[in-house]
């Protein structure tokens, strides 16, 4: 070959072969066009299976026919043959290809433009885009109205309006992402956004190695609890998992009963420091306002992990922690006795069937078998989307692209200090004798013996996994304090510790709940009997004014006292003797109301 300057180039067979097998060096017809090369390919990426099967049967009637042999029994006109040739040959010439020729291109027959006027079609695009695509949600049939008004007044004649099923069709054609955010919101045009199918340099990445990136996420588990000690029925706890988006390995699972909150994040990042000794570099969260607290914020700071909040009501940027709910879900609690799948229709929900009466499971056991199940079953269980187990993928993660031994985290007093959260108030006010409270369980400390301190708010930190200590900002310094129960937490392992302590808060929270219901109860009561004790007193008053009335009329005093009276009392000689005016007579019982006289009251 020579090139453009001139020079003589030589290739050897082997290597010319190669680059014809690559399509490198293609082989030029001199009578072929310069855009013929790209329409032969446009006219086969065109051809619907039926036009390649229609042009297979003319292929072989003409390869017969080429051959010499007899057609006869084709029963095909010699004109139709003479014209299968006529093209394949030209489709040769043209293209390079015979068989080209052969296709019919059914497709491309008949009039494929729209039939309606281009005003019309004007006119509906107007009344979809600005009727019918808005937030008032107009039904189809009364934008249709308006659409034959809006005809009827541009004197479009009547048999020229298209029919509402062609209306129809029109804003079908419109339908899509952008059609669902006008009428419904972002939230419904959501599920129809497109997803990244494929990965380019624009496209968002999404970890690269262990431990890269973390998704942290909450789920109310379907599953009813019980109390380990009174047998009451707690209700659904809520389960916070950490998942390593590069490997899907579950890094650490938390669960209690309080809603999702910056305190179970905080929690689940302990676990995985007391399980790997090693964060991930990047947190995604939910964009919620609990989690852009202090604490929470100043934790990931003071190891250099960086925060991300992913978009409000974006779920996908989650995908990884909301599959693994769906997983748990069927894998492990459906399998549960008292799993809440019957809720989901509540006309089904009998006595015999509720969730509630079938609790068996406590806090405890239920966490126990989690975990067994995360850090077990799920782990060792190839994922569909990586072809191997998350532990598998994480280990070779790891061995390919480095254990980063220099971001390890000691699981010391320091660290754990740096994981206790706060209240959402996040102060308390300081008794003298009881100290402070949190949560429902008093906390004390020497140091709120200082009178200066007394009724002042102070800010607070408390420890999730364990109820018997706390501690409080005194004095510019964090101080210890212990709880009511610290005696009974005492020398127990630390997992024990964590499941008596969510126990604890939960008695405690429907301990208010119920205290509430009693208050309530105790009020109307109260209620009641205070309407009854002023009747009562209204009618002793009453009884007492006419007695008033009967003396100003006769002078005489009677009453019904002695019919209330016990009968020791009433036989009593002083009482039936008595002669004073204004002493109960036994011989005088009868008053009528309607024979006293009324007077005017002011």
């Amino acid at each position: 070959m020579r090139h453009q300057s001139g020079k003589l180039v030589e290739l050897r067979h082997a290597e010319f072969n190669r680059l014809v097998q690559l399509g490198k060096i293609t082989a030029l017809n001199p009578t072929q066009s310069s855009t013929s090369g790209t329409e032969w390919k446009d006219v086969l990426k065109k051809a619907s299976p039926a036009d390649l099967e229609q042009a297979n049967q003319r292929y072989r009637i003409l390869q017969a026919h080429f051959s010499g042999q007899s057609t006869e029994k084709t029963s095909i006109p010699e004109r139709t043959l003479r014209s299968w040739r006529a093209k394949y040959r030209i489709a040769q010439q043209k293209y390079g290809y015979g068989y080209i020729g052969l296709l019919s291109a059914s497709h491309a027959k008949g009039n494929r433009h729209r039939k309606l006027p281009q005003q019309i079609l004007e006119l509906m695009t107007k009344f979809i885009s600005q009727d019918y695509e808005t937030h008032k949600q107009k039904r189809k049939s009364e934008v249709y109205g308006a659409f034959v008004h809006a005809c009827s007044i541009a004197g479009i004649p009547e048999n020229q309006i298209p029919s509402y099923k062609t209306f129809i069709q029109e804003i079908k054609r419109h339908s899509g992402y952008t059609q669902t955010l006008k009428r419904q919101g972002k939230r419904a045009a959501y599920p129809q956004q497109p997803f990244y199918w494929e990965l380019e340099l624009t496209t968002p990445r999404h970890g690269d190695r262990p431990f890269e990136i973390g998704h942290i996420d909450h789920t109310q588990l379907d599953i009813e609890v019980r109390c380990s000690k009174t047998g009451l029925v707690l209700g659904r706890p809520w389960a916070t998992f950490l998942v390593d988006a590069y490997s899907r390995r579950i890094l650490a699972v938390y669960m209690t009963f309080d809603p999702p909150s910056y305190r179970s994040c905080m929690m689940v990042l302990r676990i995985c420091v007391m399980r790997h000794s090693r964060l991930p570099q990047i947190i995604i969260t939910d964009n919620g306002k609990e989690f852009h607290s202090t604490y929470f914020e100043s934790l990931l700071a003071w190891f250099e992990c960086t925060l991300k909040h992913r978009p409000p009501t974006a779920s996908r940027f989650s995908g990884v922690g909301e599959r693994l709910f769906g997983t748990a879900n069927t894998q492990f609690l459906y399998n549960l006795t008292g799993n809440t799948q019957i809720t989901k229709n509540v006309r089904l929900v009998t006595k015999s069937n509720n969730p509630k009466n079938l609790a068996v499971w406590t806090l405890g056991s239920l966490y126990l078998y989690l975990c067994e199940w995360a850090y077990s079953e799920y782990d060792t269980t190839a994922h569909p989307a990586l072809g191997v187990s998350p532990r598998s993928a994480f280990t070779t993660g790891l061995a390919e692209y480095g254990n980063r031994s220099h971001r390890q985290i000691c699981n010391d007093e320091n660290w754990k200090l740096l994981t206790l959260p706060s209240t959402p108030k996040g102060q308390v006010k300081v008794h003298p004798s009881q100290g402070i409270q949190i949560r429902g369980i008093r906390y004390w400390s020497n140091t709120f013996k200082d009178p200066e301190i007394h009724h002042t708010y102070v800010n607070i930190r408390y420890d999730p996994f364990d109820a018997g200590t706390a501690y409080a900002y005194i004095r510019g310094q964090w101080v210890k304090c212990i709880s009511e129960y610290y005696s009974i937490l005492k020398g127990r392992s630390e997992k024990e510790i964590w499941l008596a302590t969510a126990e604890l808060q939960k008695r405690q929270q429907n301990h208010q709940k119920q205290f509430l219901v009693r208050a309530k109860k105790l009020a109307e009561f109260l209620t009641s009997a205070e309407a009854e004790e002023v009747l009562l007193s209204q009618r002793l008053i009453d009884a007492q004014m006419t007695e008033v009335f009967r003396v100003i009329d006769d002078g005489i005093v009677t009453t019904q006292i002695d019919s209330q009276l016990p009968e020791s009392e009433a036989n009593c000689p002083t009482t039936q003797e008595s002669s004073s005016p204004f002493q109960p007579s036994a011989n005088s019982l009868s008053i009528n109301p309607q024979e006293l006289q009324l007077f005017d009251s002011y």
